[in-house]
């Protein structure tokens, strides 16, 4: 029975792609990591492809603290979370008005858990979540907050009171994920180490699943069916990637392989691509089949998440170089160098891609034609570790100490 309701979500999935697509969707929000379809791609937004300062930096504004975190857009608000102290343990989120850069609001936590990061790092490295209603700001501490859209304190689950060993001496990263009622953690380390799926209007645990100790810093993903009920969560490991029902936690497939532990797999129209001995195409196994493998290359990504994008897979390595791929075949179809340290994923925004470095330098990318072409470069003069999210016509860059919106003067009208 297990296996009879993976095969029909896989084929509800494949047949309904158009209607899910992100090219399809009207929605300008970017409700998570990597954006409200987990994959970095904002078709219809116009974003500059060339900008200077005094006309399409629409505003900079100023953040307490530091974080890794990428903002989120939820409407007209954008939010983004924070850490400062001495020990990282006070906890932000804000709320800044997308129209004007101005604070509507900021909530402080204590942390209840390890602070303890990376000095390149912070508590707030996860990515807020958000289901349109109701924001989930995750921390590095593994706090958990639930407020809603005027920052009301919906719930606060300190999750090291449950489980006291969870965390590292670097930091956790991994950010939620809302699917349906369940908001879902990915909590992997040397100590407690596991997944959870919370109920998204109490906080209460749903389901607990016990994994691997070992540190993982990738986020958890959707496999989209063609309802949200039957949406399935998709947890990447250094062990492998599986599949699970969201409001259970209960395992439908296990693939057994090595996979990195940074970088997060993108999952396009019922095939995963993932960051897997290089990358692998799985397409996941259906009632009575196996695991199908659609090719395996040695294009290994760094940091950076990969991006797939008009049938093409993007990888951006560690030494800078970007990869097009065929995405059915896995074929190299152009290289560019770029150049830096990259942490932050990339994003799709219209027709090109936007890539920044750690030393805070914007690359825009075009693929039009059959190379991929450098069109513009921007310094933003900060260090950047928070992936851009793209919201309408707007970019949005957050670095240690400010966020940007960039946007062409018309989108302010």
């Amino acid at each position: 029975m297990k296996l009879a309701r993976y095969t029909t979500i896989l084929v509800a999935a494949l047949l309904s792609a158009l209607a899910l697509s992100p090219a399809v969707a009207v929605a300008a929000d970017w409700l998570q990591f990597r954006g409200s379809f987990g994959n970095g791609v904002a078709h219809d937004s116009q974003v500059p492809t060339e900008w200077d300062d005094e006309r399409h930096i629409a505003w900079k504004a100023p953040l307490p603290g530091k974080g890794p975190a990428s903002p989120i857009v939820v409407g007209e608000n954008i939010v983004v979370t924070s850490s400062s102290g001495p020990q990282q343990e006070m906890l932000h989120v804000l709320c800044l008005d997308a129209l004007t850069g101005e604070k509507r609001w900021e909530r402080r936590f204590w942390a209840t858990g390890r602070t303890l990061c990376h000095p390149t790092s912070a508590n707030a490295a996860p990515t807020p979540a958000s289901d349109g209603e109701l924001i989930f700001a995750f921390f590095s501490s593994n706090d958990l907050v639930c407020l809603d859209l005027e920052g009301n304190l919906k719930w606060f689950r300190g999750l090291a009171y449950d489980y006291p060993k969870a965390g590292n001496d670097i930091g956790m990263a991994s950010s939620p994920l809302v699917i349906g009622d369940t908001v879902v953690v990915q909590v992997e380390n040397q100590g407690n180490s596991f997944a959870e799926g919370l109920d998204r209007e109490t906080g209460l645990t749903k389901w607990h699943l016990d994994r691997e100790p070992v540190s993982n810093w990738s986020s958890p993903m959707a496999l989209r069916g063609a309802s949200p009920e039957e949406d399935l969560v998709v947890l990447q490991s250094p062990d492998g990637v599986s599949t699970h029902d969201a409001d259970t936690g209960e395992e439908f497939w296990k693939f057994d392989g090595e996979c990195s532990s940074v970088p997060s797999l993108v999952c396009e129209q019922g095939v995963l691509y993932v960051p897997s001995q290089g990358m692998m195409a799985l397409r996941p196994a259906s009632e009575g089949g196996e695991t199908d493998i659609l090719w395996q290359a040695s294009v290994a990504p760094g940091n950076a998440s990969p991006l797939i994008f008009q049938d093409s897979l993007f990888v951006l390595n560690r030494g800078g170089v970007l990869t097009s791929s065929n995405a059915a075949s896995g074929d190299v179809q152009w290289r560019l160098r770029l150049g830096g340290t990259f942490w932050a994923s990339p994003v799709v925004a219209g027709s090109h891609l936007y890539f920044v470095n750690q030393e805070g330098k914007v690359f825009i990318v075009s693929t039009g034609g059959s190379e991929g072409e450098i069109v513009s470069e921007y310094e933003l003069g900060e260090t950047v570790l928070a992936s851009p999210a793209v919201g309408d016509d707007a970019l949005y860059i957050r670095s240690n100490g400010h966020l940007w919106k960039i946007a062409e003067p018309s989108a302010e009208s």
